[in-house]
Order: structure tokens, then C-alpha cells, then sequence
């Protein structure tokens, strides 16, 4: 792992959500106006940032919410919330 990827540990459920609607990055794009390039950036969690208006005109077409596309994974080594 990176020291960039080390350094957070937000998530994208994109590829999920893509899954759950049958759609593809390509036509996702067609959607958004985002490039594939940048999509896949984000289904591959590789993104660093993302824009306010990416991340609009993404929950537009997919129908969802920030918190739908995005999730943080708890630290290593860390008890799962809600077991002691």
C-alpha cells in the first residue's frame, strides 16, 4: 500500500452501484459529462479528490446519495463499531 492510500480510508461503491443500475463507465460519462478516465479513477479508488460537481452530477444520474457512493473502512486491527 501507498503512504497515499495509507493515509485515508474512504472507499467508492461505484462499481456497485454501476452494477445494481446495469450500467457501464461509458455510459455512465454519457450521463455525467465526467470523463471514463476520471470514472474509473474513482471505481478504482484511486482518486485523491473529487470535484462537488463530479460528485453532482454522478449522484444525478445514479439516482443516490454522497454517502451511497462513499464509505469509510475502519482501521486496521480496529473492533468492528457496535462489538466490544
Amino acid at each position: 500500500m501507498t503512504d497515499d492510500a495509507a493515509a485515508h480510508r474512504v472507499t467508492c461503491r461505484l462499481g456497485d452501484l454501476l452494477d445494481a443500475r446495469s450500467l457501464t463507465l461509458v455510459q455512465l460519462a454519457a450521463l455525467t459529462g465526467v470523463t471514463v478516465a476520471n470514472l474509473s479513477v474513482l471505481k478504482n479508488d484511486r482518486a485523491r479528490a473529487v470535484r462537488f460537481s463530479t460528485l453532482t452530477a454522478i449522484c444525478d444520474a445514479l439516482d443516490c446519495q454522497p454517502g451511497d457512493l462513499f464509505a469509510v473502512t475502519a482501521p486496521e486491527g480496529a473492533p468492528r463499531q457496535g462489538h466490544v
